[in-house]
This record gives C-alpha cells, structure tokens and sequence, in this order.
C-alpha cells in the first residue's frame, strides 16, 4: 500500500468527512426537532381547547333543556286539541243542565204553592238564572299554535346541528284567541 500525501486531497477527504458528519448529525436530530415543536404547540393549544370542550358541553345542556321545553309546550298544546271534543261535551252538559232548570223552574210556577217555608234550595234556587255565552272554536287556533311550535323546533333543530354557527335563539310568538 502506498500512501499519497496529497494535501488537496486530504483537504478534499476532510471537507467531504465533515459535510456528511454533519449531515448525519441533522438526520438524527430532526425528529427530535419535529417532536420538540409539536409538543410546544400542544402545550400552547391545549389550554384553549379544554375551554372550548367545557363552553360547548354547557351549551349543549342548555340546548337540550330548552329542547325538552319546547317539546312539552308542544305536547301541551296538542292535548289542549284534543281536549276540544270533552270541551264541546261539557259545553253541551251545561246547555242542556240550564235547560232542564228552566223547565224545573217553569213547572214549580205552575203548580200552586202549598207551603211557604218550602226549602232553602228551592228558594234559593229560584232566583238563581244562568245564562252562559256560547263558546268559541279554538281547535283552528289550537293546531295553528301546534304547527308553529313545531315549526319553529325543526328550525332551531337544522339551525344548531347545520351550520355549526351556534345555538339560535327561538322568538317568542303571541297569541290570542278571539
């Protein structure tokens, strides 16, 4: 073996050792690097994120309490729709209840008294007269209400879960029946 002392060479040989010496040492480093600075991020994000979990889970219980609301306002005022047939019915109990006690009326007028000191009902109930108006329809109005309230559900529904903006807040709407 000879050995060449050719100091160009030897430069040379030495400047490229070095270059992948430090190469080498970049490779080896960098994901040490990469983790370095996901860490710092995560550190830094982290925080922030937890906050937000806790304001979304608070809104998410405030959205299904009024949810719940809604549902029973709902639930409310169908039954009151239904109630409509058992409301004719009383209305019609007492039409006839006030009827029966005209005629009652009319046949005690008609029969002669025979003691003064009848009883205290019949006293009393002689001058008692009752004339009740007649009552309205509200079974339109009832499912007019019923339709808006769902309407207004399904629009807070597709409105909280579509666009993911946040919860919306429902309008009160007022009614009256006439």
């Amino acid at each position: 073996m000879t050995t060449v002392n050719d100091p160009e060479l030897h430069a040379k040989v030495k400047k490229t050792t070095e270059k992948i010496s430090e190469n080498m040492h970049i490779i080896a480093n960098e994901p040490s690097l990469a983790f370095y600075r996901i860490q710092e991020h995560v550190r830094k994000v982290i925080p922030l994120i937890v906050d937000r979990r806790g304001e979304v889970y608070q809104l998410q219980k405030d959205l299904q309490g009024k949810c719940y609301d809604m549902e029973y306002a709902i639930q409310a005022v169908k039954d009151i729709e239904a109630a409509d047939e058992s409301l004719k019915n009383i209305q019609e109990a007492l039409k006839n209840a006030i009827f029966l006690k005209q005629q009652l009326k009319y046949v005690e007028s008609r029969r002669p008294k025979k003691d003064s000191n009848s009883s205290v009902y019949k006293r009393l109930s002689a001058h008692i007269t009752l004339d009740l108006p007649d009552l309205p329809d509200i079974s339109g109005v009832m499912r007019e209400t019923s339709n808006r309230m769902e309407h207004m559900m399904s629009q807070a529904r597709s409105s909280s879960t579509g666009n993911g903006t946040g919860p919306t807040e429902l309008q009160r709407s007022y009614t009256t029946l006439h």
